[in-house]
């Protein structure tokens, strides 16, 4: 059985209400689900990975948010951002590439990777771009964070209104601080940023920190932040279409950097870190969040995944046939056996002191998501680690990758067919499989949640804490893709082995490609705030660059978004 072919449905958003159509919704399950993802019909190019990022919530709780008293409210909205706004009004200026989409404007903020709560409010993010404002109960723009002048961009091609900004998909909330913590690397140089919620950044270079690709995530402990250079290249020929002639690299830096060496120097000013190698290659990794024992650090590997190349014409799959037109655009899954170890490191030296691996090349192949119980205390104390695993799927693999790869692909433990993909639940430091569950073959299960049991029973526990936290009590959510039809399954997240406790579903719902998702405790609107927000009018200081038609658009467009924010927010 395939892969869905819905990935790239090009339909426009729509909301739903969910049913129950088998099982029993757990009367304790509530807050809501939120994704964030790419949608298909504006891809325009060669990468779903560059579409314009649209926001969809799930309230787990009946009869929430216009739903009637037996269903689940689906709400999901395009974002309404500079880019999408100048982009819908001049479409013909806009060009996708391998590196995003360009116009005279500057380059499109995509914001379309992963869902960032902070409290009440949310926030959409890009590897490529600012961090954007979102309304979490209307889902609409309400800034981007910083004025672009206090970034540095990455300027290959004029970008006037619109800048290219190398930053994370996962910046981090730091919980003792109340303050955002991100980076910004500019020319394979790292940069890390602080912002405190409203107002400037703060930013500071990090003396001798190279990033020869990437970084897609930046992971905190108390003390420490956590930034690995990630498995994403682009090489200088592709930026002029051209191909690709090396892999991803098998082994990257990463640097650990002390929060109070930043916050003792003044920002603009180099701060030291410490640096270890790590192979094989990875783009996800979460430290605990105590680091009384030293760093430890959780590493979800990407060994032999080519993100940066996609299906094409002509292209074959890795058995040989023909890749089906309908996946065109899609990324490389991996081409070895998914690879997760937890490793716990001398911040002062980088030497690992203890190592704990999980690899299982017969059940467990290209790992998708995680669900983590983000809460303070269930950082600090990790019990189990939930995650999806899309199975062996060769058709999501061409042989021109493999041939990229190489010698750094054993294809003696390549399966001769398919295998299906698992919801998993590991344990926390060994990372024993505990639990395993199977979907059906032709199931493309993403990115899911934990929800604690029992939020905010304890007054002086953190807001997103349950009653035990650790990620062992509460439930483990599942949205699962599928041509038959769109569905949330929920799992006991203390018992994922025994199978869904009950699953969700609208009739005739299909819903493409999706990335990363998180859970809010509520859905609350956080427009008219009072915070200070950057506002699109105030970063028009290079329109003359423009055209006389492509300055009274950008004019209009930041009249539109002006007239749409109501005082102090």
């Amino acid at each position: 059985m395939p892969l869905p072919r819905c990935l790239f449905d090009a339909s426009e958003p729509v909301d739903h209400d969910l049913r129950v159509t088998s099982g029993t919704w757990p009367a304790g399950l509530g807050g809501e689900l939120v994704l964030s993802s790419p949608h298909p019909s504006t891809f325009g190019g060669p990468h779903p990975f560059f579409g314009e990022g649209m926001v969809s919530r799930l309230s787990l709780a009946m009869g929430a948010h216009g739903a009637p008293a037996d269903a689940l409210a689906w709400r999901q909205r395009m974002l309404d951002t500079p880019s999408a706004r100048l982009r819908a009004a001049r479409p013909d200026v806009f060009e996708a590439t391998m590196i995003g989409v360009r116009s005279p404007f500057g380059h499109v903020n995509a914001a379309n990777t992963a869902p960032l709560p902070w409290g009440d409010r949310l926030f959409a993010t890009w590897d490529a771009g600012r961090p954007v404002e979102v309304d979490p109960l209307t889902l609409t723009f309400l800034g981007e964070v910083g004025h672009r002048g206090e970034w540095l961009d990455f300027e290959v091609s004029p970008q006037p209104l619109l800048p290219m900004v190398m930053t994370t998909a996962h910046p981090v909330i730091d919980p003792d601080r109340d303050v955002l913590w991100t980076v910004n690397t500019h020319w394979g140089e790292l940069h890390v940023v602080r912002w405190d919620g409203e107002g400037r950044l703060q930013r500071w270079p990090i003396e001798g920190a190279a990033i020869p690709q990437s970084v897609h995530t930046i992971t905190q402990t108390r003390d420490w932040l956590i930034v690995a250079d990630c498995a994403y290249k682009v090489e200088p020929q592709v930026l002029s279409g051209g191909a690709r002639t090396e892999p991803a690299n098998a082994s990257e830096p990463v640097h650990l950097i002390r929060k109070a060496d930043l916050e003792a120097t003044p920002p603009g000013q180099p701060v030291r870190c410490t640096t270890f190698e790590l192979a094989p290659e990875v783009n996800h990794y979460y430290a605990t969040y105590d680091d009384a024992d030293g760093i430890g650090i959780l590493f979800e590997h990407t060994e032999a995944a080519e993100l940066s190349m996609v299906q094409g014409p002509g292209d074959l799959d890795a058995l040989g046939r023909p890749c089906d037109p309908a996946l065109a655009g899609l990324y490389g899954f991996p081409m070895a056996p998914d690879r997760t170890t937890y490793l716990v490191v001398d911040p002062a030296t980088g030497a690992i002191r203890h190592r704990a691996e999980q690899r299982d090349p017969e059940r467990l192949w290209s790992r998708q998501l995680n669900a983590i119980d983000w809460s303070t205390e269930g950082r600090a104390r990790p019990t189990l680690h939930h995650t999806v695993h899309l199975g062996y799927r060769p058709e999501a693999i061409t042989q021109e990758m493999l041939a990229l790869y190489g010698d750094r692909v054993d294809r003696s433990l390549l399966p001769g067919e398919e295998i299906a993909p698992r919801v998993v639940t590991s344990s926390m430091p060994d990372l024993d499989v505990v639990a395993d569950w199977e979907l059906g073959v032709d199931d493309l299960p993403t990115s899911p949640i934990f929800v604690p049991r029992d939020p905010g029973v304890d007054p002086a526990a953190s807001r997103y804490a349950g009653s035990d936290p650790g990620g062992h009590d509460g439930w483990v959510v599942v949205p699962v893709l599928n041509d038959a039809g769109f569905r949330v399954e929920v799992f006991d997240a203390a018992a994922v082995g025994a199978g869904p406790i009950a699953t969700a579903a609208a009739p005739g719902m299909r819903l493409p490609f999706v990335l990363h998702s998180a859970w809010m405790p509520r859905a609350v609107s956080t427009r008219g705030d009072g915070r200070e927000r950057v506002r699109f009018a105030d970063e028009l200081d290079r329109i003359g660059e423009l055209p006389d038609d492509l300055q009274r658009e950008a004019r209009r467009v930041a009249d539109d978004l002006a007239d749409a924010a109501p005082p102090g927010g």
